[in-house]
């Protein structure tokens, strides 16, 4: 099994960081029942994340801990 790429690990980030966005979102809504509080927390949330998370992604990508490695097949 081959390393990430790193647009892959880019796509990750994006996908996994709508989600994340959109929950507090909805979080800081139901705390302040202020759409533009909501949406400003929320785009700050998601602006700083996504640098955090595909930077945490690429410092896991180097770290061999807990890795199963595949035999090589020789034909």
């Amino acid at each position: 099994m081959g390393r990430d790429s790193h647009l892959r690990s880019l796509i990750k980030a994006l996908s996994w960081r709508i989600i994340a966005t959109l929950t507090t979102t909805l979080i800081a809504y139901i705390i302040t029942r202020r759409v533009d509080t909501a949406l400003f927390i929320g785009g700050w949330e998601a602006i700083i994340k996504i640098g955090v998370y595909t930077l945490h992604e690429r410092i896991w990508e180097r770290i061999k801990f807990g890795r199963k490695t595949e035999p090589e097949y020789y034909i």
